[in-house]
C-alpha cells in the first residue's frame, strides 16, 4: 500500500500546475534573471592599474630615490605611469585620462587631482609614504652620519608583519549570498505541496478528504505516505535546480556534495511540514492557505538576503536570534557555511536546527488532524 500511495501522490503532484510553477518553474526563472543580472558583478571589484602622469622635468629626473621606488610599483604591481609636462598632464587629467599627476618642484612632490576618489587616496598615500620615509631616513643620517649604512639596511629590508588569512581557500564572492538564498526560497516553497496534501485529507475542504475520510483506512497513515511523495518531488526539483545552477550558469558550490544534498533534504523537509502545520491550522479556504504561505516564506527569504544581501549580516550582527529562528536563512546559512569555512560546527548547528524546526512543526500538524473530527461527510 505504501507504494501504491506514494507514487500515485507523486503523479497528482506532478500534475498540479500551480504547485509546480511556484516549486519547480519559478525558483529555474528566477535564478536565470540572477544569472544575467549577475554575470560579470563580480569582477567589478577586480583591482586595475592606476593611471597616473608624473611631471618630467628637472627636479624629478634629479629625484633618483623617488624614480626607483616609482618603477617598483609600476607596470603589473600598482600605477600605469606615463611621463609628460605640466600642461600635458593637465590636459590627460581634465579628460579623465589619468586619475592624477605628480608635480615635483624645489624637492617637494605635489599631487593634483580633478576630484577625491579611491585611486586618488592610494595615489595621495603612496606619495606621503615616500616623503614620510625619506624624511626620516635624512634626519636620523644628518644628526647620527655613521647609521646611514643600517638606517639604509633597514628601509630596504622594510617588511609588511600582518596577513590576511581566510578560514577557507574559497575566493570571496558575494553573489553566492543571492543564490543561497534562492535555493532556501526553493527548499521553503516546498510548503505549497504540503498544503495540497493536508488538503486532501481534510473533508471540509475537498471532494477528496472526504471519501479519505469515509475510506476504511488509517487517515493519519494515508497523510504521512503523502507527505513523503511531497517531499520526494520536492526534493527532485531542487536536485534538478542545483544542477541548473551548476552546469548551466555556473554557480560555484563548492565540492562537499554530500553537505549539500543534506541540507537540501533538511530544507525541503521543513518547507513541507511547514505548509502542512499552516493548511491544518487555518480553518479556510485553500486560497486563504496560500495567501499565508506566500507572506510568510517570501519575509522569511527576504530576510536571508535574496532581495538584499546585506540584510542578512544586518540581522546577523543586530539581531542574531532572528537568525536561528529563521528556516530560509538556516539553508542559506548552511551553505554559506560550506563554501567558506573548513569547520563544519556552524553547518551542524543549522542542519540540527532545521530538523528541530522539522520536528516541530510535525507535531503540531499531528495533534491538530488526529483530532479533527466530522459530524457528517
Amino acid at each position: 500500500m505504501f507504494l501504491h500511495i506514494v507514487i500515485n501522490r507523486i503523479k497528482c503532484v506532478t500534475r498540479d500546475r500551480q504547485t509546480m510553477f511556484w516549486t519547480f518553474l519559478f525558483p529555474i526563472l528566477l535564478a536565470t534573471l540572477f544569472g544575467m543580472a549577475f554575470s560579470n558583478l563580480s569582477s567589478i571589484d577586480n583591482f586595475k592599474n592606476i593611471n597616473i602622469s608624473v611631471v618630467n622635468n628637472t627636479d624629478y629626473q634629479s629625484n633618483t630615490d623617488f624614480k626607483n621606488t616609482l618603477s617598483s610599483v609600476s607596470g603589473e604591481e600598482l600605477f600605469h605611469v606615463t611621463l609628460s609636462t605640466k600642461e600635458q598632464a593637465e590636459d590627460c587629467l581634465k579628460k579623465n585620462k589619468i586619475d592624477g599627476y605628480i608635480l615635483f618642484e624645489k624637492e617637494v612632490a605635489h599631487v593634483v587631482i580633478k576630484e577625491p576618489g579611491i585611486n586618488q587616496t592610494i595615489l595621495k598615500g603612496f606619495v606621503d609614504e615616500f616623503l614620510q620615509r625619506t624624511s626620516s631616513v635624512t634626519k636620523i643620517v644628518s644628526q647620527n652620519p655613521s647609521s646611514m649604512k643600517s638606517v639604509i639596511s633597514d628601509v630596504s629590508a622594510y617588511k609588511v608583519y600582518l596577513e590576511d588569512v581566510s578560514p577557507t581557500k574559497a575566493a570571496p564572492n558575494n553573489i553566492l549570498v543571492y543564490y543561497y538564498a534562492l535555493i532556501a526560497m526553493a527548499c521553503f516553497y516546498g510548503c505549497f505541496a504540503g498544503l495540497k496534501e493536508v488538503t486532501a485529507i481534510q473533508a471540509d475542504l475537498s471532494a477528496q478528504g472526504a471519501r479519505v475520510n469515509m475510506a476504511p483506512v488509517n487517515k493519519l497513515k494515508i497523510f504521512g505516505y503523502s507527505l513523503v511523495a511531497a517531499t520526494f518531488v520536492q526534493i527532485i526539483s531542487l536536485l534538478i535546480l542545483l544542477v541548473y545552477m551548476n552546469f548551466i550558469l555556473k554557480v560555484n558550490f563548492g565540492n562537499q556534495l554530500g553537505y549539500i544534498l543534506l541540507t537540501c533534504i533538511a530544507g525541503c523537509f521543513t518547507g513541507v511540514s511547514f505548509g502542512a502545520m499552516i493548511g491544518a491550522i487555518i480553518k479556510k479556504s485553500e486560497s486563504m492557505s496560500i495567501a499565508v504561505l506566500i507572506s510568510v516564506s517570501m519575509t522569511l527569504t527576504f530576510l536571508s538576503g535574496l532581495m538584499w544581501g546585506e540584510i542578512k549580516y544586518i540581522i546577523s550582527n543586530s539581531v542574531p536570534i532572528l537568525s536561528y529562528i529563521n528556516p530560509a536563512n538556516l539553508i542559506a546559512d548552511a551553505l554559506y557555511s560550506l563554501y567558506y569555512y573548513t569547520d563544519h560546527s556552524r553547518f551542524f548547528t543549522n542542519i540540527g536546527l532545521l530538523f528541530g524546526f522539522s520536528i516541530v512543526f510535525n507535531l503540531v500538524l499531528y495533534f491538530v488532524v488526529r483530532r479533527q473530527k466530522y459530524a457528517s461527510i
